[in-house]
């Protein structure tokens, strides 16, 4: 939603194939196809991604590098506010984990 799917929305205009990560496989697939419909672009994709999870940042990013052959552009906009204070189960604060550990960790993986 938001900035991010404005985003999506003007890469795949540009013909560019464009991944989508969402914590939300419903949401995600919703926003997928609704960019294919508006920009008549098919190469656009689903992947899941969770930031406020390490784990989960590792395995797409495994992902990412092993299905594509490059990477041009990554936007990380996902971010969290005003929940109250919760630990993940990597023993870190969430609202810190899903906007700073998790984009910068995904960032650092992808350049490779």
């Amino acid at each position: 939603t938001g900035i991010g799917k404005c985003v999506a929305m003007d890469l795949a205009r540009r013909n560019a194939r464009t991944i989508l990560a969402c914590r939300s496989r419903e949401r995600g697939q919703a926003a997928v196809e609704e960019i294919r419909a508006a920009t008549g672009n098919p190469a656009v994709v689903l992947r899941l991604l969770d930031t406020g999870s390490l784990a989960s940042v590792r395995a797409f990013a495994r992902a990412v590098l092993r299905e594509e052959p490059r990477l041009d552009v990554l936007v990380n906009n996902a971010g969290i506010t005003g929940l109250p204070f919760n630990i993940t189960s990597e023993q870190l604060e969430q609202t810190f984990t899903t906007n700073y550990l998790g984009p910068f960790l995904l960032t650092n993986l992808l350049l490779g």
